[in-house]
C-alpha cells in the first residue's frame, strides 16, 4: 500500500474518550473509528491485523481437527426458549422481531444454534466426536461499553463446540483445544497462561480462561515461572495422541496460576520464592466443558453402541478475535506507539522515502516495495522526515526501511527494528534478508 493513496487517517492528538493505551493508539494510528457506542468500523490497517489474527486462529483450529462452519448472526428465539436461556439472559441480548412478528435475536453466543445443527444431522455414536467452529460477529448490549474494542458491544469471536459420546471423550476434546489455544497465542508472540475459572451454575470441573500479561490488564495474576518455559509448538505435542494431550494438560495444570478472584494464599506460599511471578492480565480466551446441559434441554440424542439413546457431552471454546487486537497493543506498546509482533502486524515493513522526486530514492524505494510483494507500507508522501518517522513508530510495523538521498546514491538503506530501536546501515539485499524476504 502506498501511504499517499491509503485510507489511514492518523491523529496527532489523543481523543478525549480514549481511556486506555490500546483505545488511544487504535484511534491515533487509524485502525478503527467509532460509529456508535461500543461499535467500531475497522479501517484498512486495523482490518489487516484482524485478518492476521483470524488466520492464525483458523489454522490452529483446523490443525486440531475442528471443522469450520458459519452460523448466522440472527437467531430464532424459539431455540433459546428450548434451552431455557431466552428469559434468563437479560438485557444484554438484543431482541428483535421480523416483519411477520417472529421473535428473533442478535446472537450473543451460539450454543443453541450449533446444538440444533448437530441434532439435524448426527444420529449415531459412530459419527462422533465432532468439533464445529466459526468466526463470526456477535452482539451484547453492554450497559457501559468502554475501553474501545476491549469491551465493545459488537465483537468478532471464534467459538468452537465439541460433541462427544461420553465424559472421557469430552475431556480429550477439552485437552486438544487447550493445546490449540496455547499454540495460537504463542504464534502471536503472546505469553498466555491458562487459569482455572468458575464453572458457574452449569457445574463441572473443566473451565480455564487464558490470560495474557499486560501492564494495564484488568486482573491481578499470580503464576509459577514454570509457565515461561513451556513451548506448545516445539514441545513435541501431537493433537492426535492421547498421551501427548494428557502430558500437556498435566504440564498446564500442575503449576500455580490464578487471578486475584481465585488466588489461594496457602497454595501460593508453597511456590518457591524464586519462581513467583505477579502482574496484570487480560482475558483473551475461555474453554469450558458443560456436559449434557444443552443436549438434554433440547432433546438431542444419538444411538449409542448398544443402540440406546445417549445425550452427547459438549464443550465450548471461545477466543476474542477483535479483543485480541486491543489486548496485543496493551501488552506491546511504548511511548511512540504500537509495537506489533511480526506474525500479526498489518505490514512487515514501512518504507520511508525521505526525498520523493529524487531519482535514486524513488528507484530504490520502488525496488524494495516490489520485493516485499504487498507486505510493505510505502510512505511516499511529500512530508518532512520527522512526520514520517513519527507515523511509522505510531503504526508499529516490525521493520522500517529508511531511504535517503545519500544512502540511495551509495546503494544503502537504514534498517530499524521497531521493537528494539536498533538501526544499521545495510544494502537493500541485506535488509530484505534480515526481514526474511531475501
Amino acid at each position: 500500500m502506498r501511504l499517499s493513496r491509503g485510507f489511514i487517517p492518523t491523529l496527532k492528538e489523543t481523543p478525549n474518550e480514549a481511556q486506555i493505551a490500546s483505545h488511544r493508539l487504535m484511534l491515533r494510528a487509524g485502525l478503527v473509528r467509532q460509529t456508535s457506542a461500543g461499535i467500531y468500523a475497522w479501517l484498512p490497517l486495523g482490518l489487516r491485523v484482524l485478518r492476521n489474527i483470524e488466520r492464525i486462529v483458523r489454522e490452529e483450529q483446523n490443525n486440531a481437527g475442528a471443522q469450520e462452519i458459519l452460523m448466522p448472526t440472527i437467531q430464532p428465539a424459539e431455540l433459546w426458549r428450548e434451552s431455557g436461556r431466552y428469559d434468563d439472559y437479560g438485557k444484554e441480548m438484543l431482541r428483535i422481531a421480523d416483519r411477520h412478528g417472529r421473535e428473533m435475536l442478535y446472537g450473543p453466543t451460539n450454543e443453541e444454534m450449533v446444538t440444533d445443527l448437530f441434532r439435524q444431522s448426527v444420529k449415531s455414536y459412530k459419527e462422533l466426536p465432532q468439533n464445529l467452529y466459526h468466526i463470526q460477529w456477535k452482539f451484547r448490549d453492554e450497559v457501559r461499553p468502554r475501553f474501545g474494542v476491549m469491551r465493545g458491544r459488537e465483537f468478532l469471536m471464534k467459538d468452537a463446540y465439541s460433541f462427544d459420546l461420553d465424559h472421557a471423550g469430552a475431556v480429550a476434546s477439552y485437552r486438544r483445544m487447550m493445546l490449540a489455544y496455547m499454540r495460537t497465542f504463542q504464534r502471536m508472540g503472546l505469553r498466555a497462561i491458562p487459569m482455572e475459572a468458575d464453572t458457574g451454575p452449569i457445574g463441572g470441573d473443566l473451565s480455564h480462561e487464558f490470560i495474557i500479561l499486560a501492564p494495564t490488564g484488568e486482573s491481578q495474576v499470580f503464576y509459577d515461572a514454570a509457565f515461561e518455559e513451556i513451548d506448545a509448538i516445539a514441545g513435541g505435542y501431537n493433537h492426535d495422541r492421547p498421551d501427548d494431550l494428557a502430558r500437556f494438560f498435566q504440564e498446564m495444570t500442575s503449576h500455580y496460576a490464578a487471578t486475584d478472584e481465585k488466588h489461594d494464599t496457602e497454595r501460593w506460599n508453597r511456590v518457591d520464592a524464586g519462581r513467583k511471578r505477579e502482574g496484570r492480565g487480560i482475558e483473551v480466551g475461555h474453554i469450558f466443558s458443560f456436559g449434557t446441559k444443552y443436549t438434554k434441554a433440547m432433546g438431542v440424542t444419538v444411538a449409542g453402541p448398544d443402540g440406546k439413546p445417549v445425550h452427547p457431552e459438549m464443550g465450548s471454546y471461545g477466543i476474542g478475535v477483535s479483543r485480541l487486537v486491543g489486548a496485543v497493543i496493551e501488552a506491546s506498546h511504548d511511548g511512540s506507539g504500537i509495537v506489533w509482533p511480526d506474525s500479526i502486524a498489518p505490514f512487515k515493513a514501512a518504507i520511508l522515502n525521505l526525498k520523493p522526486g529524487d531519482a535514486a530514492c524513488d528507484a530504490l524505494c520502488e525496488q524494495l516495495y516490489a520485493a516485499l510483494n504487498g507486505n510493505a507500507l510505502y510512505d511516499d508522501r511529500p512530508d518532512r522526515a520527522g512526520a514520517k518517522f513519527a507515523d511509522a513508530d505510531l503504526m508499529g510495523h516490525p521493520w522500517q526501511i529508511v531511504v535517503g538521498p545519500r544512502g540511495a546514491a551509495a546503494g544503502s538503506v537504514e534498517l530499524k527494528r521497531r521493537a528494539t530501536g536498533e538501526k544499521s546501515e545495510v544494502t537493500p539485499e541485506e535488509a530484505l534478508r534480515r526481514m526474511g524476504q531475501g
